[in-house]
């Protein structure tokens, strides 16, 4: 139980059972899932709840591509990102959240928060992940069908290195639901339990804090076999 406890008050009471399982067989401790749920119930540490997943569908824009990724699965980094925006609420007002995962692992390989909800906010995230990663042509950038994205701040760094644009299909809320379900995930783990920061710079060091220290490199992901995006891409 003491082992137990560590674990969960490292991770902010965001692990339930089967990850904190994980990390005790990491550690070399032998357990079952259900002792260690059973444990965790007994003295009260639960999991921070995860609202419903609930798509959302964005309206058309002029130029909007084709889905291009519908039958693809990746086989390695750079080959498929995909990429959304959500609305971080606090008591100064909103920021707007643009982040691009990397399918195959899940990392967040770019993001961006700002106060303004316009193109260059995702302009700015693609930049931050096309420095980090410099991905080689080919790559497919998947996004919902919002102005943002078909943009010519986010379409041209894209044409000069050979990526393929690939949209949603209209009406279709679950063509990007591997984005939208890490901000689901993100709001669960990293915003505080009534959704809304007590100032802007309150937001700002949570999210970063969540995003490049805890989620990329620490949180065990269960898609990924139960390891970190960032172990996942080394291994």
């Amino acid at each position: 139980m003491k082992e137990i406890r560590s674990i969960y008050q490292a991770n902010k009471g965001r692990y339930g059972s089967p990850r904190v399982t994980r990390v005790l067989r990491q550690q070399g401790i032998v357990c079952s899932e259900k002792r260690v749920a059973r444990l965790m119930r007994h003295n009260g540490l639960k999991a921070r709840c995860k609202r419903a997943f609930r798509p959302r569908t964005t309206h058309s824009a002029k130029g909007a591509a084709p889905n291009l990724i519908k039958d693809l699965q990746p086989e390695a980094k750079n080959q498929i990102w995909v990429s959304d925006i959500t609305y971080v609420a606090t008591v100064e007002g909103w920021l707007f959240l643009a982040v691009i995962l990397d399918l195959y692992s899940r990392k967040v390989v770019g993001w961006k928060l700002g106060e303004s909800l316009e193109a260059g906010l995702v302009a700015a995230a693609l930049n931050d992940a096309l420095a980090k990663r410099r991905p080689a042509m080919g790559l497919h950038f998947h996004s919902d069908r919002g102005s943002q994205y078909s943009s010519q701040m986010v379409r041209k760094p894209l044409e000069v290195i050979g990526a393929n644009l690939s949209m949603s299909a209209q009406g279709n809320c679950y063509d990007n639901a591997k984005a939208e379900a890490f901000f689901s995930t993100l709001k669960a783990e990293c915003l505080p339990v009534r959704q809304v920061f007590e100032s802007k710079a309150a937001a700002r060091r949570a999210i970063f804090e969540y995003i490049e220290i805890y989620y990329n490199n620490q949180r065990l992901h269960s898609a990924l076999g139960y390891q970190t995006p960032s172990r996942f891409e080394a291994a």
